[in-house]
């Protein structure tokens, strides 16, 4: 595949503070085939409102500000937002955050939360993670590794080798995962994985929700070298 102009810009651009901005993170996901929320980035009370106006509440707001790499530790990230006075009040929260820079809009997706990680292993090169994610991922601790790159069947064996993995069978009465939809997020992201190899250090896509349609990322956070 690659790696396009867009994304070579990002990384350069990003090269000094370490980490790529969730906005830019989900731009060069996309640009990859993988499956992201609509989103829009507002730096004035304004723009947010015209922007949840676009894309229709209820709306996940998270902070952009190169202070704030953890986002949810400093109360950077708010779901739910159900109206123009409730954005316009966390716009003006945020705000005032060290470093702000604007704030990162997406629609709210829901599913079963998965991981999928890499890591460049000085040793074996790109490795990808897939588990069970969100919140209690280091609770479950559920996780298996391949080198990269994947091909489908080693997708397959990956999910098979997860302890939960009725939870993507469908387990009590929910609809299974879509199998296809999570392999072609899994083949993607390591082809991305191969292409950014020599900039990144590790990527985290936590949580990947995925229902019997999709597998949409909602949330993404790429360390550089």
């Amino acid at each position: 595949m690659g790696m396009t102009a867009d994304a070579n810009r990002i990384l350069s651009a990003s090269r000094a503070r370490g980490w790529v901005i969730e906005p830019d993170a989900k731009r060069i996901l996309a640009e990859a085939g993988l499956t992201v929320p609509r989103f829009r980035v507002a730096s004035t009370r304004q723009d947010a409102l015209r922007a949840a106006a676009e894309i229709g509440y209820p709306l996940v707001a998270k902070i952009i500000s190169p202070s704030a790499l953890h986002k949810s530790d400093v109360g950077g990230v708010v779901v739910g937002i159900a109206s123009d006075q409730q954005m316009a009040e966390i716009f003006d929260r945020f705000s005032v955050f060290e470093q702000f820079q604007g704030v990162h809009l997406e629609e709210m997706v829901t599913g079963l939360e998965l991981i999928v990680g890499a890591k460049i292993d000085p040793q074996f090169g790109p490795v990808i993670l897939l588990g069970i994610g969100g919140t209690s991922v280091e609770v479950y601790q559920d996780t298996v590794i391949r080198m990269a790159p994947l091909e489908i069947r080693d997708v397959a064996a990956m999910v098979s080798g997860l302890k939960a993995k009725q939870l993507l069978d469908g387990y009590r009465g929910r609809p299974p995962v879509c199998l296809e939809a999570l392999t072609r997020t899994m083949t993607g992201f390591s082809a991305l994985v191969m292409d950014l190899a020599d900039w990144i250090e590790s990527i985290d896509l936590n949580p990947v929700m995925c229902t019997d349609k999709a597998c949409i990322v909602a949330d993404a956070r790429i360390m550089l070298k």
